[in-house]
């Protein structure tokens, strides 16, 4: 918000008093649209609306110009626009920015100054916005944090409904982690877009320098946690399949119960690395009991094939800590 604001003013006030532009309503309206309060402030994303916005105000200078003001000209505005803009980006953000300037400028009384006077007011505010992501940077690690906490949290969640299921041989609660699972996607998306996102601003800001290690190592924990999420919904649909029986198995809901807590620990260290280590022991402990034998002696084939499920899932979870796949698949025990 303070970003926004101090840019918008300032292309404002450059245009006005430096420029002697009268009304540089374009520069507020394109340094506005341009940063917004979106979650994605990359500045190619920048770049993007604010080329689209110099697009559209480009052309209706062009065609008031050539024709004047008037219903007609309007619509053919409107639609050369559009498809010029479609041609350059496929982004239909692109398009909107340029068609929503265009129309601005066909509707607006033509100001002092002479042609083209609002297509250099579009340039400052594209400036101005480019200038602010890199001098006044919105700072991405607390969205970062949580959106990361938030898809370790959802894992959480979903070993909390698989360990009541095993314990009680409960469908229902199984078919709730099921799908609880596979809602997994959008945490997972919206975290991977933050980081892109805070990457991008962070390598560019003098003022930003520091949180570059920060987000490279959330990068690495998002690479872990990706994968997990996949077994994970594997792990829930095998325990979805076997709860039809309404059997209790108190030993596989202690292996996850465990993995749970671990888990626990893994979110707490997006934002204290102290306890990134600990997460990872944890994590260890549990993998070198993961022989399906050991741990279900007396079990069918069937309800082992749980335990080798798990495998994998822990392998994740420990590049997540940091560590490497080749070390965490030698952390499992041999089959």
């Amino acid at each position: 918000m303070l970003q926004v604001s101090i840019t918008a003013i300032g292309a404002y006030a450059f245009a006005h008093y430096v420029l002697g532009h009268a009304v540089p309503l374009l520069a507020l309206t394109v340094t506005i649209s341009s940063l917004g309060f979106v979650r994605d402030a990359r500045p190619i994303r920048v770049l993007e609306t604010a080329v689209g916005m110099s697009v559209g105000i480009a052309l209706a200078e062009i065609l008031l110009l050539g024709f004047g003001q008037g219903t007609w000209q309007l619509a053919v505005a409107l639609v050369l626009t559009l498809l010029v803009a479609r041609f350059l980006s496929p982004a239909a953000s692109f398009a909107i920015a340029a068609a929503v300037q265009s129309v601005l400028v066909m509707l607006l009384p033509v100001p002092d100054g002479g042609p083209f006077v609002r297509t250099l007011d579009g340039l400052i505010g594209g400036v101005f916005a480019l200038l602010a992501t890199a001098l006044i940077p919105r700072d991405p690690r607390r969205s970062a944090r949580r959106d990361g906490q938030r898809l370790i949290d959802e894992h959480v969640r979903t070993l909390a409904s698989l360990v009541a299921a095993l314990r009680l041989g409960d469908l229902e609660e199984a078919d709730r982690a099921l799908a609880r699972a596979r809602a997994t996607q959008p945490a997972l998306d919206a975290w991977r877009g933050t980081l892109d996102s805070g990457l991008a601003i962070a390598r560019i800001s003098p003022f930003l320098r520091k949180a570059v290690f920060d987000l490279e190592r959330q990068r690495t924990m998002l690479d872990g946690m990706d994968l997990a999420t996949r077994n994970l919904r594997v792990i829930a649909r095998r325990i979805d399949y076997v709860s039809r029986d309404a059997t209790s198995r108190p030993e596989l809901a202690d292996l996850l119960a465990r993995t749970s807590v671990a888990l626990g620990i893994l979110s707490q260290s997006i934002g204290d690395i102290a306890q990134q280590p600990v997460a990872r022991q944890s994590l260890l402990e549990i993998a070198k009991h993961l022989e399906p034998v050991a741990v279900l002696p007396d079990a069918s084939v069937s309800e082992q094939a749980l335990v080798l499920v798990l495998r994998p899932y822990l392998v994740d979870l420990l590049t997540a800590t940091g560590l490497p796949t080749a070390d965490a698949q030698a952390a499992l025990p041999s089959l």
